[in-house]
């Protein structure tokens, strides 16, 4: 028995921290023909993506290929997704070049050894993230959020290549001076690159429309290497990329001073969180397509060896890639293999086969690049957003106006306080309800719902539909106040209905004992029903016990109990409940009976279309 547990250890060790080893363990001979066509497939389009998106982060082309290759390798061991490809993406690389510009001041080398400090700290903040287990953090912005923050980078990528596709002078850093520049500058186009551009624009276009299967990037690049090289279209003064060094990458690690540090630990933190969000979410679908689930904390181990291994090879940071992993998907792609040989192919092209990419013109990488950037603008979701909820629309658009106006990188934070807004405004005026019985349905319900609901006189049962902690225990307070002072006929107790509530802070047991003490001052007794006995945990022992000795609000484990209570108190003092309840003086009637049973206390009220 002990040799079998010790035998599995090493297994279930490869499966926690290594899932692509243990699925490369377990591969099939049968899977091996489609991994690999689904590997070259990937490569064919990832290695002119990689050169397409060094421009987008502001560094050589042979950055952008190492960043494409050598992450592969990374998330085949480490990865859970069978289908997700990474490399680079045209957020984050714009998100590096807004990052990184202003701190290398101009000065290229600079810039390198920034962008291998800021790779290489991506990286180890991903891994620490991935040990912490944040892999939650994947749902900290709301999609209405993410999709308004990719819809700038998309807008700012577009007129941002618009230059290179047409051939014109290009210098404003903003938004709104490069679409003038549009304006101004198209007359000035240098239509020979143009002509090619627009060709090759529309080419891919086409390709991609009715051929989805070839990959529309690499017959673009070849193409056009083939009609610069023919045509002597250099000579006319389209731009190339020039001569592209081969071989493998050198090692070399970083060195510069802490307050550099700091800044670039701040912006590894914004893109560990945006690139993550964007690259899980990818990694999430492919894997629902294909029936089975993925580990979000291992995925932020495995985007951090990503990073960490891009960086060591003096690539730039990376994330999972939608349009490769699609690419993927749709040649029957099996297993992590696949991003293995993606990988070796393009490894091979690096070493032996670079001289060709001397005539890649920049316009067809521009016209590679516009195409992933309007895939990258989602209008679906937009006009989604706009027929289902105008708030969280307008929040999209606000969010995609901030990257626009304000930049990249405050068009993240944004985004993130956008998010903390959207949650904190929901969080802090929660549903609440006063609760009756209905003739013919168990469990009690919202009288707001149900105006005909009975309610026994005297007797106040409310719920609050929240935790109470400090940004809503004020209006919890009011609600509860003014919920006592509209009732018709003095309200003798107050009976809460706890079982909403899993987290009350210090800020709202202060709200919930300025409550009691005006309550009682009003001559009003306040009781708690089903309240969780977790909630105790985020308080000192000791203080729990005082507390607990010294109360004076009641506390029952049923609504039934608490109105026994009542009927009870009220009968020992004389009061009468009123005519239509006269018979729960002594005995509770059959009709309460029924919807004060406890299992009948957790059928929750139906919403209805108005609050939906």
């Amino acid at each position: 028995m002990s040799q079998i547990r010790s035998a599995r250890r090493p297994r279930r060790l490869f499966q926690r921290t290594m899932p692509g080893l243990l699925a490369l363990a377990q591969y099939r001979s049968a899977w091996l023909p489609k991994d690999i066509a689904a590997g070259l497939s990937v490569a064919a389009i990832a290695l002119p993506v990689g050169i397409a998106y060094a421009d987008l982060a502001g560094v050589p082309p042979i950055v952008g290929m190492y960043s494409a290759i050598f992450p592969l390798f990374a998330y085949a061991l480490f990865g859970s997704s069978r289908q997700l490809m990474t490399g680079p993406d045209a957020a984050t690389c714009i998100l590096v070049a807004a990052t990184l510009a202003p701190l290398a001041g101009g000065d290229a080398e600079r810039y390198m050894m920034l962008l291998l400090g800021l790779t290489l700290m991506t990286g180890l903040l991903y891994v620490l993230a991935g040990l912490g287990r944040l892999g939650f953090m994947a749902n900290f912005l709301s999609q209405p959020i993410l999709t308004g923050y990719l819809n700038g980078i998309a807008l700012l990528i577009i007129v941002g290549q618009l230059p290179k596709l047409f051939g014109y002078s290009g210098s404003s850093p903003e938004f709104l001076g490069k679409v003038l520049e549009l304006f101004e500058g198209f007359g000035q186009s240098h239509w020979p690159t143009a002509l090619l551009g627009v060709a090759m624009l529309v080419l891919l276009i086409l390709v991609m429309r009715f051929l989805p299967r070839l990959p529309g990037a690499f017959v673009v690049v070849v193409l056009s290497i083939l009609l610069v090289y023919g045509l002597g279209l250099e000579q006319t003064g389209v731009a190339v990329l020039g001569a592209v060094p081969s071989g493998l990458p050198s090692l070399a690690l970083p060195t510069f001073d802490g307050a550099v540090i700091n800044e670039l630990l701040a912006d590894s933190a914004g893109l560990v969180l945006v690139s993550f969000t964007s690259g899980v979410l990818t990694a999430k679908s492919f894997a629902r397509r294909n029936g089975y689930s993925i580990d979000a904390n291992q995925e932020l181990v495995a985007f951090g060896a990503c990073n960490l291994a891009s960086g060591l090879a003096q690539g730039f940071p990376v994330t999972g890639a939608d349009s490769r992993t699609a690419v993927n998907n749709a040649m029957g792609g099996k297993t992590q293999l696949v991003g293995v040989v993606a990988g070796g192919a393009m490894l091979l092209v690096v070493i032996f086969l670079t001289a060709p990419l001397a005539y890649v013109p920049t316009t067809a990488l521009a016209a590679v690049i516009l195409v992933s950037a309007v895939g990258l603008f989602d209008l679906a979701d937009l006009r989604e957003l706009y027929r289902t909820s105008r708030r969280e629309f307008l929040m999209s658009v606000t969010t995609t106006a901030g990257v626009l106006v304000l930049g990249v990188l405050p068009g993240v934070l944004l985004a993130v306080a956008l998010s903390l807004i959207w949650l904190l405004s929901v969080g802090s005026r929660p549903n609440d309800a006063v609760l009756g019985r209905v003739p013919g349905r168990k469990g009690f319900h919202s009288t707001s719902d149900y105006p005909g609901a009975k309610t026994l006189p005297g007797l106040l049962l409310y719920r609050f539909e929240s935790n109470i902690v400090f940004f809503n225990a004020d209006y919890f307070k009011s609600r509860v106040l003014g919920v006592v002072a509209a009732q018709q006929q003095p309200v003798r107790w107050l009976v809460i209905d706890a079982s909403p509530i899993n987290l009350v802070d210090v800020t709202g047991l202060r709200k919930v004992d300025e409550l009691r003490e005006e309550l009682a001052r009003a001559g009003v007794r306040l009781a708690v029903v089903r309240m969780k006995r977790h909630l105790e945990r985020f308080f000192e022992p000791e203080f729990v016990a005082a507390r607990r000795a010294a109360s004076e609000v009641q506390h029952f484990d049923s609504v039934k109990l608490a109105i026994n209570a009542f009927i009870a108190d009220q009968s020992a003092q004389g009061m009468d409940l009123g005519g239509a309840f006269s018979d729960e003086q002594t005995t509770l009637s059959a009709d309460w009976s029924d919807a004060i049973e406890p299992p009948a206390d957790d059928e929750p009220s139906p919403v209805p279309a108005s609050r939906a």
